[in-house]
């Protein structure tokens, strides 16, 4: 848990609430967050997810692992010190998208359990979906286009997910994909079936 430095702050709310928003927009909001290992399919899903979201009118926005180091993470490593520090900023800024009737869709290793349930914890009961991204590490490294596991093995990358550093799978994620088995479209298509399902965007 990070330390509260700042003293004598007070949280301004204003005068449009999250369910003013949600009546606007025609859906509700929640976070949308896509876990697994490196080349297993998150970036991909989410950007499909997105895309159909779009069509339907939804307004959302992925933040990307990669996208979101080169700002506002880019003094951050790989370290666990660091790669909690990533996840639990980020959960602060998916918590605001969630209070601005936006649908968050994130998709990073967030390898530590711990890590993901404290961001769990930021928002309203609900209104975290957690989606384990399921796929078999000798897949990940036949789709790596990067090298980044053939580095990773060399010794060249050190901490690497599901080589020299661990992954914690999720114990009761509300989806799991597997994305072995499953095209980009069905996994797109299973998620938005479960939003459906939960009243959060509305039947395509």
């Amino acid at each position: 848990m990070a330390e509260q430095k700042a003293t004598n702050i007070v949280w301004h709310q204003g005068a449009v609430t999250r369910d003013d928003r949600a009546r606007v927009n025609g859906n509700k909001s929640c976070v949308v967050w896509l876990t697994g290992l490196s080349g297993s399919g998150k970036s991909t899903i989410a950007v499909a997810l997105e895309k159909a979201l779009w069509s339907r009118g939804v307004r959302s926005y992925i933040l990307d692992g990669d996208n979101i180091r080169h700002g506002l993470n880019k003094n951050l490593g790989f370290s666990p010190a660091d790669r909690t520090e990533n996840i639990r900023r980020i959960g602060e800024v998916a918590k605001l998208f969630v209070d601005a009737g936006m649908l968050a869709i994130t998709a990073f290793i967030s390898p530590y359990r711990a890590d993901r349930d404290q961001v769990r914890a930021l928002v309203p009961d609900g209104d975290f979906v957690e989606v384990l991204v399921d796929c078999p590490l000798d897949v990940c490294e036949g789709r790596d286009v990067k090298g980044l596991y053939a580095k990773a093995r060399a010794g060249q990358i050190p901490e690497f997910t599901g080589i020299s550093a661990p992954y914690e799978a999720p114990l009761k994620p509300e989806l799991t994909l597997e994305t072995a088995k499953l095209s980009v479209d069905q996994s797109v298509a299973q998620v938005l079936g479960y939003l459906e399902g939960r009243g959060i965007v509305p039947r395509g």
